[in-house]
């Protein structure tokens, strides 16, 4: 299995050690070949709540944590 990273945006850090992450992709359309923007959330754990809105995070996937969060913060790219 590969290893899971992503590069995404923090957009709410108001959970205590989670902070949801936005990741979005562009594509063409099939039939009309506009360029498409699809926009996904993740929910990330930040042991240390290092992490502030509008940083530049890179995340990694890994076990589930809870229910619906199983992606760990690596490292903040840019503030």
């Amino acid at each position: 299995m590969a290893i899971k990273e992503q590069i995404g945006i923090v957009t709410s850090t108001a959970m205590q050690k989670t902070v949801v992450v936005s990741i979005e992709n562009k594509y063409t359309h099939p039939i009309y070949s506009k360029i498409m923007t699809k926009t996904k959330k993740y929910l990330v754990h930040d042991e240390n709540q290092i992490s502030k809105i509008g940083d530049q995070v890179l995340i990694h996937g890994c076990r589930p944590v809870s229910r619906k969060k199983h992606w760990v913060l690596v490292k903040i790219l840019s503030i």
